[in-house]
C-alpha cells in the first residue's frame, strides 16, 4: 500500500486527538487535517474550575475542579502513560494511594436498602459484611460448578454470563452495578467478550470455571511497544490518578501538540456532510461549509450512527447502526462542609438493577463519585466537599424533576443516611449518546466491518473508537495509537 500523503481525521475527541498526534509522529510527510464539528476539542472530556463563594467560617471563596465526563485513571492504561511521558505532563499528574480510603473502600447502594454498605476489601471485612451470603454462596458454587456454556454460543450478556455461573443475585448485586459504573447501560444487554473479555477467556482456561480460570493466570501478553519514560515510577502504589487541571490537562496538551506541528491542520466549527471514495482512488469529504477535501486515507473516529449519515449509500458499511447509546446526566455538587460531615471516606458508590427493573418509578440514580476523598489536590484547600452524581442509562427518560435540586438532595441524604447542607454551587451537565452499549456478537459484527474496509476501501479507510471497540480512556487513546498501522 502506497504511503499516505493526505490523512484526515474525523472527529477530534480523545480518540481523534490520539490518532492525530501519533499519525503525525509516524508519517511526518503527511500532511494531517483534524476536522471537528463544535469549537472545542476533546469530546466528552470537559474540565471546569469554578469560584465558589462564602466557603468557610471567614465566608472566603475557593477554586474548584469539576469534571463533565471521565474523571480518574488507572496505572494500567499504558496508552496513557505514553502520552504522559510524550507529552512531559509528569508534574501536573496527582495520584490517589493504594491505602488510601479512596482506593480501599468502596460502597453500593442497594435500592431496596437504606444506607450504603462496604464492599469487602479482606476476608476479614467480608466475613462481617452483610453481603457474605450473596459473595460467598456465589464464588464457593462457581468454583465446583459444571461447565455450563451452551454448546455453539459464541458470545453472550454479562448478566446472562454472570447468572449461568455466579447465580442471579451476584450478577444483580454486582454485575449490574459495575456496568453501571462504566458503560451506564442494562447488564442484560452488553456482551461479555467485547466488554470483558478476561472473564469470557478465564472459563475456558478453568474448565468452566471462571475462578478457577483466575487462579490458573493469564496467557494474554500486552503490548509493549509504548514509550513510558518515568512513568512507572511515577505510578508507584497508585490506585487511579488524575491531573491537577482535571482530565482535559490531557486533551489540552494533545490540542497544543498538534498546533505546533507543521505537517498538521485542525478545522474547527467544521461538518462533515458526506465522505465517498473517487474513481481516482482518492477521497471527497464534502464539508457544510460548501468546501471539500481529497485525502488520500482517512480515520473516522465519529460515533457510528453519525459516520452512517454522512456515508452516501446507507449501506456501504455494515452494522453502524447495531448497538444503541446510553446517555448520562452528570451532576456536580460543591457542599459547604468537610467530608466527614457528607459521606463516610471511600471512593464513592454505585448502585444496582432494582429488582423491580428501570421502572419510571426509579429515581434514575446510577451511582455517586465521592471526589473529595480522592481528587482533593484539584481544589484550593477549604472546608469543602465535592461529589458527583451520575443518572439516566438505561432508565426512563429524565425531566426536569429529576435534574432539580431538591429531588437529587432527598436521594443523596436517603443514600447516606444523613442531612445534607444546601451546595454553595451545583452543575447539571446532559451528556447525550456518550456511552456505546457493546450488545452480544459485537466482536463479530466488527469484524465484518473491518473485512468490508479492506474490500471495498482497501484498508484506507479505518473506524476507530469506542463504538468499535473498549470505551475507556485507555481504549480510546490506544485506538488512535494504533490508527494506520497497516498503513506503514
Amino acid at each position: 500500500m502506497p504511503a499516505p500523503r493526505h490523512i484526515a481525521v474525523l472527529g477530534g475527541g480523545l480518540t481523534g486527538l490520539s490518532s492525530a498526534f501519533h499519525l503525525s509522529r509516524r508519517f511526518p510527510d503527511a500532511s494531517i487535517t483534524l476536522l471537528e464539528r463544535q469549537s472545542k476539542l476533546g469530546g466528552w472530556v470537559r474540565s471546569d474550575k469554578v469560584i465558589v463563594e462564602n466557603v468557610g467560617s471567614g465566608g472566603s471563596p475557593a477554586t474548584v475542579l469539576l469534571e463533565g465526563g471521565p474523571r480518574t485513571l488507572r496505572p494500567n492504561a499504558k496508552s496513557v502513560l505514553e502520552l504522559i511521558n510524550l507529552l512531559g505532563l509528569d508534574s501536573a499528574v496527582i495520584t490517589t494511594s493504594k491505602s488510601s480510603p479512596a482506593a480501599k473502600t468502596r460502597f453500593l447502594q442497594i435500592p431496596e436498602l437504606p444506607g450504603l454498605l462496604p464492599i469487602p476489601s479482606s476476608v476479614a471485612s467480608l466475613l462481617s459484611s452483610p453481603l457474605r451470603s450473596i459473595l460467598l454462596t456465589a464464588v464457593g458454587r462457581e468454583i465446583f460448578r459444571r461447565s455450563n456454556r451452551p454448546k455453539g454460543i459464541k458470545d453472550e450478556s454479562l448478566d446472562r454470563f454472570m447468572t449461568r455461573r455466579f447465580g442471579e443475585p451476584f450478577a444483580r448485586t454486582f454485575g449490574s452495578a459495575l456496568i453501571h459504573g462504566i458503560y451506564a447501560t442494562d447488564s442484560k444487554k452488553l456482551s461479555v467478550r467485547a466488554a470483558f473479555p478476561s472473564l469470557w477467556e478465564a472459563e475456558e482456561r478453568g474448565w468452566g470455571s471462571v475462578v478457577v480460570g483466575f487462579l490458573r493466570g493469564s496467557k494474554f501478553k500486552l503490548k509493549s511497544d509504548y514509550d513510558l519514560g518515568g512513568t512507572i515510577q511515577l505510578m508507584h502504589n497508585a490506585s487511579v490518578y488524575s491531573f491537577r487541571g482535571g482530565m482535559q490537562t490531557l486533551t489540552n496538551a494533545l490540542e497544543l501538540s498538534l498546533s505546533v506541528r507543521p505537517n498538521v491542520k485542525i478545522l474547527r466549527d467544521t461538518q462533515v456532510s458526506s465522505l465517498r471514495l473517487q474513481k481516482s482512488k482518492a477521497f471527497e469529504i464534502s464539508l457544510s461549509s460548501g468546501a471539500a477535501l481529497s485525502p488520500t486515507h482517512v480515520i473516522s473516529t465519529l460515533s457510528l450512527p453519525v459516520l452512517q449519515n454522512i456515508l452516501p449509500d446507507p449501506g456501504a458499511l455494515p452494522h453502524l447502526t447495531a448497538n444503541p447509546y446510553s446517555s448520562v446526566t452528570v451532576v456536580n455538587l460543591v457542599f459547604p462542609a468537610p467530608p466527614s460531615e457528607i459521606h463516610p471516606e471511600g471512593f464513592g458508590y454505585l448502585i444496582p438493577r432494582p429488582t423491580t427493573g428501570y421502572s419510571s418509578e426509579s429515581p434514575r440514580f446510577l451511582g455517586t463519585v465521592f471526589d473529595s476523598c480522592s481528587l482533593s489536590a484539584q481544589d484550593t484547600p477549604a472546608p469543602l466537599t465535592k461529589l458527583t452524581v451520575m443518572m439516566g442509562g438505561p432508565y426512563p427518560a429524565l425531566t426536569e424533576e429529576h435534574m432539580s435540586l431538591p429531588f437529587i438532595k432527598r436521594h443523596l441524604e436517603d443514600h447516606l443516611q444523613r442531612s445534607l447542607p444546601d451546595p454553595v454551587y451545583w452543575k447539571v451537565r446532559r451528556n447525550d449518546n456518550c456511552i456505546p452499549t457493546l450488545t452480544p456478537g459485537h466482536l463479530e459484527r466488527m469484524q465484518e466491518l473491518r473485512n468490508v474496509l479492506w474490500e471495498r476501501w482497501e484498508g484506507r479507510l479505518e473506524v476507530i473508537g469506542a463504538g468499535v471497540g473498549g470505551v475507556s480512556v485507555g481504549d480510546c487513546v490506544d485506538a488512535g495509537k494504533r490508527a494506520g498501522e497497516a498503513w506503514s
